[in-house]
This record gives C-alpha cells, structure tokens and sequence, in this order.
C-alpha cells in the first residue's frame, strides 16, 4: 500500500521529488499520533468514520477525525457541550461486533456568574450510542438526571463539513480547490454542499430530532428541562450522499440499529468460531473476526476486504489476497469476492500513469476528487510487482481449499493474462526472476510490500537502484506456477501443468543459487538492476519459506536466523534485522514488526516442520495484542526489545483496524495446527499439532469441507496435543498426521 511514514522523507518517491509546496508526494504527517488518540472507528460499505474518545470528531493537522465517503470527508467537525462545556468522559467502547459505539459522559461543575458552584460535577449522565450503516451515522444521545431536583440543560452540537479529499488529510496541498455553497438550513435539517473541480456535487445532510431550539449552518441547540431522575432523548442523522430519511428519527434508529446488528452477525456467520481456554484470546480471536467482517465491503463479486482505517479503507490487491489467504481456513467466500473482484479490473491494455501493463493485477483504487482529476495516481492503479502473482496463487490455495473449479473457470482467462504478464513484463531485463520499476516518475519507486524509498538497500546502507528483483516475489511466482499447474491439472490441461511445475522445480534452483547466502545463513534481501545481492537480514526470507521455494536443507538456517535476538524482538520478527546498516525500530519498514508479515513468516515455518517457532511468534502477537486497545493488533509497530512486564511501542500513525492485522491471530491459529484440507476425500488434516502456553484448550466449530462441516476440540497435555472431535455434519473425517 502507499507509504506511511512519519518523517520528512518521500514515502513513495526519490528524495529529491517534492512538491512545490517543499512537501513530499503521498506523505502522511505524523503531527498527531493515532496511538495517542486511540480512535474510535465505525465502517460500513464505503464509508468509515472515526470520532475521539468522546464521540466528537475535531479535526486538526494530522488529525484523520471525521466521516468519510469513497475518499472525502463528508463532516470535518462535531462537538457536543452540555450548558457551554465539553463533558467530562467516563468511558466509550465500540461494541465486540463493531456495530456500535458507546459514549459515557457527565457534567463538569456548573458555576453562576459570581463562581459560585450551581450544579455539582457527575450529577448529569450523557450517553451518546451511535452507529454508521448504509452511508448514515445514527446517534442517540440520552441525558439523565440524577440530581434530586430538576435541572435545565442546554446541549448544543456544532457541527462543519470540509469536503477534504484524503489525500489532502494525508499532507498533500493543493493549488485548487472547488467551490462551497451556502447551507441550506431548515427547521431541523442542514444540508452541506461542495462542487469539486471534477464537476461532481459532494453533500452531507443532517437531521435532528425534535425540531432544535436554534438551527444554524454550524450548530444545533436544545433547551430542555430534565426532571429529578428522568431522562429526555435527542436523535440525530448524518448523512454522506445517503437517501433522506423517510420517517421519524427514532423510529428509523430502531430499525435500521437491528438491520446493522443482523447484518454483522450475518457477516461473521460466514466463517467458523473459535473458543478457548483463555478469555484474553477469545477476546482477540471475536474482534479479528468482527474486523474481518466490519472492513469487509460487499462488492458485485462478494466480499472485499478494505485494507484499513483511517487511510487506506479502499480496495487494494496485494492487502486483499494477503487477507484472504489467512482467512482461507476459516471463510473462503472472502478468497472468491477478491478473486472475482480483481480478475473484473485486470488491466488490459498500457498506461504509463496507472502503471497498467496487459494481464497486471490492482495495486489501489481510489475514488475521490483528487484521484479523479490525476492529482494522485490511485484511481485504478497497478504499481506493485507482487498483486499479479500472488492473485494466481490465490486461486491455487482457494482450489485446494474448496474445490470449485466451476468459479476458477470462470475466471481461467484472467488467470492465464496474469501469468502471462509474469512472463511478458515481470521479468524486465529477461534474467529469469521478476522485478519492478515504475513506469513514471509519478508511481511507486518501490513496488514491493515494503515500499517506503528506503526500504531496499545494500548492506553499507546504500539504497539500491532497480530494476530490483525482491526475494519474496520469486516465492510469489513460485507459488503462482505451483498454483498454475494445479488449476491445469484440474481443468484437464496435463501438458500446461506439467509445464509449469518443471518452471517452478527450476526457479527453486536458481533462486538458491542467486539469493542464498551462506555469511547471513539466510536470502539476501533482494538482487539489484545490476544484479548486485542485498546482503541483508530481512524478514523478506521468511516469505521465501512461506511458498515452499526454499530447498528443505536452507530452512532451518532461515529459522534459525528469524528467530535470533537481532530479529525476533520478543513480540515478532522484525523487517530488518537490529544488526543491519539501516535499521531503526521506529521506521515504516527498516525495523518495524508487522503482524501479517509475521503470520506469512509462521505458515512458512509451519510448511517446513518448525511448528514451535511459529508458536513463539504466536505468542509474541497475542502478548502484544493484550496491550493494545480493544485487543486490536494494529498495522505495525516498533521493533524494540520486548521488556518484562511491558507492553509493545506503538508506531504513531500505524491503522486500526487493519485487515491482514486482524487476520494474523486467526492465520497463526491455522500454522500450530498444521491443519490443512483434502476436499476429494473431505479430509481435514492436522500434521504434528501443537498450542502455544497461553491455549490449554480451544475449540474450533463450523469448519466446513465440501458439503460437510466440523467441531474440532484440542487439549495441550504438555508438549502434545490431543484432538478430540466434537460433531459433524456430512461425511468429513479428520486425520491426525504424527
């Protein structure tokens, strides 16, 4: 995905390439930490929402507060005072299933105009309960009396609409912009337009009920009179080119809150459940699984999960098929939506300024004012040198994990453009491996996953120039032919998969060859344009064990150096080494632990036997998870030493959620199990199981192969597992493999 770094240095581009302004291209600014603000976030379809602890959204510099539609924020602003203060917080909480957030607030002391003490503090209760469906935020706000007389309360909501393009939130300045148009204020209604330079009319409609004291453009004020213990009850609608309502707000809060309860829980019913001994785990593992479910936006395709909130809530490739490969064990619908989705929007044809060659897979896609003008190169955009093969291995891992031809040769066709732009344009100086450079100064310089400018370099430190041929995209590739070959074989094509099996057996070898490295005992990070190795210890490698690339007498080198004091931090394997030239534990990319890195790097142990390791890096992940808020692994962050009874450093604008973050718990559940499937003989197969010291027990239900489904139940009995099974619909078996 497009950089985050919180530095003055381009993300994205060579150094030297600024703005005119003195500002880097795609830069996100680090003014404001999200870590610090611990945000509160709501999402449904294409719109999210992220609101202060409060409930109040006040933006700011650096501040992503507000509610987005398709890339621009349709309400900047929104402040609630009780008698002219801000309200002091008790609590907030979004819900287990993220539908909801809730808001617990109470007076400050009240004074008369001679500082006198009228009303004491904690005597006037405010809960603010709110939720996003369908384009509309919903809010109820309750006031309660608990003093023993009765109080009058005025509450007043300010509200503003900035109609920023995100890129613009992200740090960008832009020379234009387009036009605002008056308010239309009526008697419990606001509508707020803007006319963006792409002749597209932007709105956001707020209604309130009842019918507000004072109505301005900005602010809406209630005068009420709350009697000693009772309560009275204001409703407000906030809309980002939704429908207006069609009856009252109370009525319309009520209906739609269980028409957005159902369609969460429909949602989450799609994947099996996990339940363990360990009611911190049960925690992470329900709000992975809502996460999964929130960022999840139902496409023409089906499900696709959205990256992450607040910047990258849109369509990405490499993000999608890395998601849907973790979750493939649990919900294999979401594999089929993002299959479908990106073999519909394959490029076909050149454009130089979307990075689109024929056959390439989306990187990104954006939708707003900027993207739509050119300002930013993201509207349909193919600038990463990994999407195209990782989409055929995804279609290799959701055949074996389903078998439904029927789909895969709906798509075959795609299939085959992709691994034929591997061929045709992945391999740009013919050297037999894969490697990337833009085709504009205006896209990615890097194109990997790790794409920050200095994210690829040579052991003294010095970044290295393209094209650049990355370690794990050979793996990707190898792992594409392997699939290629297995959908062949499938459709009855014998003489194209035996073909594309002896091109995998082949590039194992010459991989070895060119990127082994005995000094680091592990892959070089990558092979430069003049074919110069990276000797550097990178988590790059683990990828490499990941697609089963890497020769079986090279893997227990690659562990060994992964899971070294220099690497493996406590909490994860860091993305370089603490002995390398560049390493800095704060950076994006050079020193960071992400937690999707981390789980690929576990399923890579798992192929290859080292099933405790990948328990110690599942052990790191849950640990750190227990110190973030809502049990919520984030994006990234920083790569220093764990420290006795402390928690991880957070990365300042890491996102949460942040969808192949919310699906590493469940992915690392899958890689100690050795669990893997057999559709033809509706087989599901355990290979050496182990759990790691926090899971005595877990139960896993609903675990569907073919036309049956399972409950599985495993008890750890020190260092051995004892699979019990616990029901089944069908015929599956389950097979346990010493």
């Amino acid at each position: 995905m497009t950089s985050v770094q919180p530095n003055p240095v381009p993300a994205d581009l060579d150094p030297g390439q600024m703005l005119s302004q003195g500002q880097t291209q795609f830069f996100i600014p680090a003014t404001a930490s999200l870590a610090e603000r611990r945000p509160r976030t709501l999402k449904h379809g294409e719109s999210f929402a992220v609101f202060d602890h409060s409930g109040d959204a006040i933006a700011g510099p650096g501040s992503p507060e507000g509610l987005y539609y398709r890339d621009t924020r349709h309400l900047s602003h929104l402040y609630l005072t009780i008698n002219g203060l801000r309200p002091i917080l008790l609590s907030s909480a979004v819900r287990d299933d993220n539908t909801m957030l809730t808001c617990d607030l109470t007076n400050p002391d009240f004074f008369d105009e001679d500082g006198r003490v009228t009303v004491e503090h904690d005597l006037i209760h405010l809960r603010r309960t709110r939720f996003l469906w369908r384009g509309a935020v919903y809010e109820r706000v309750t006031v309660r009396n608990f003093d023993a007389e009765d109080r009058d309360i005025r509450i007043d909501v300010s509200f503003a609409a900035d109609f920023a393009d995100l890129f613009e939130i992200r740090g960008m300045t832009r020379k234009q912009r387009g036009t605002a148009h008056a308010p239309d204020v009526a008697d419990a209604q606001v509508r707020l337009s803007y006319v963006g330079l792409d002749d597209v009319e932007r709105f956001t409609h707020i209604q309130f009920e009842p019918v507000p004291d004072e109505l301005t453009s900005a602010n809406a004020r209630f005068d009420m009179t709350v009697p000693a213990g009772k309560r009275c009850t204001l409703f407000m609608r906030i809309c980002s080119n939704a429908a207006e309502p069609s009856q009252s707000l109370p009525f319309e809060y009520l209906a739609t809150l269980r028409e957005a309860m159902q369609g969460a829980k429909q949602a989450r019913k799609r994947s099996g459940t996990l339940r363990s001994s360990n009611a911190l785990f049960n925690e992470v593992a329900g709000r992975s699984v809502s996460d999964i479910a929130m960022l999840s936006t139902d496409t023409d395709y089906g499900p696709y999960p959205y990256a992450g909130i607040p910047w990258f809530s849109t369509v990405f490739g490499r993000d999608a098929i890395i998601t849907a490969l973790q979750m493939l064990w649990l919900d294999p619908a979401l594999a089929r939506g993002v299959l479908g989705y990106l073999a519909a929007h394959q490029a076909t044809s050149f454009d130089p300024a979307a990075d689109a060659e024929p056959g390439k897979i989306l990187h990104e896609v954006r939708r707003g004012e900027m993207a739509e003008l050119g300002e930013v190169p993201f509207r349909h955009y193919y600038g990463s040198i990994d999407s195209t093969p990782l989409f055929v291995m995804l279609t290799g891992a959701y055949l074996e994990r389903t078998g439904d031809i029927g789909f895969l040769r709906g798509i075959l066709p795609q299939v085959e453009a992709a691994l034929a732009w591997i061929d045709d344009h992945g391999d740009r100086d013919g050297d037999g491996f894969v490697e990337y450079g833009r085709l504009t100064d205006q896209g990615l310089q890097n194109q990997g996953w790790k794409d920050s400018h200095d994210s690829v370099f040579h052991s003294d430190g010095v970044i290295a120039r393209g094209p650049i041929a990355l370690a794990e995209v050979q793996a990707y590739v190898f792992g594409a032919w392997r699939a290629a070959a297995d959908l062949f074989e499938a459709t009855g094509d014998m003489v194209r998969a035996t073909g594309y099996r002896a091109r995998a057996d082949d590039l194992r070898h010459r991989f070895d060859a060119a990127f082994f490295d005995a000094k680091l005992n592990s892959y070089v990070l990558a092979l430069d344009g003049e074919k110069r190795p990276c000797r550097v210890r990178a988590s790059n490698a683990g990828h490499v064990l990941y697609t089963g690339l890497a020769l079986d007498e090279r893997a227990g080198s690659v562990v060994s150096t992964l899971m070294a004091p220099a690497s493996f931090s406590g909490w994860g394997v860091r993305t370089v080494a603490s002995t390398e030239a560049r390493y800095n534990p704060m950076s994006y990319h050079n020193g960071s632990i992400w937690p999707h890195d981390n789980a690929l790097i576990a399923a890579g142990f798992s192929r290859y036997g080292f099933r405790r390791e990948a328990a110690r890096i599942f052990e790191g992940m849950f640990s750190a998870a227990t110190y973030v808020d809502l049990m919520r692994l984030p994006e990234l962050f920083c790569g220093f030493p764990r420290r006795r009874s402390q928690g991880p450093t957070f990365y300042p604008v890491a996102c949460s959620p942040q969808a192949w973050s919310a699906a590493t718990p469940l992915s690392l559940v899958q890689s100690c199990l050795g669990l893997g499937f057999d559709v033809p003989k509706e087989e599901i197969c355990l290979r050496e199981p182990i759990m790691p010291a926090f899971l005595q027990q877990l139960t896993v239900r609903g675990l569907q192969i073919g036309a049956s489904a399972v409950d599985i139940g495993f008890d750890r009995m020190e260092d051995k597992v004892v699979v019990r099974p616990l029901g089944r619909s069908g015929s599956a078996r389950i097979v346990t493999i010493a």
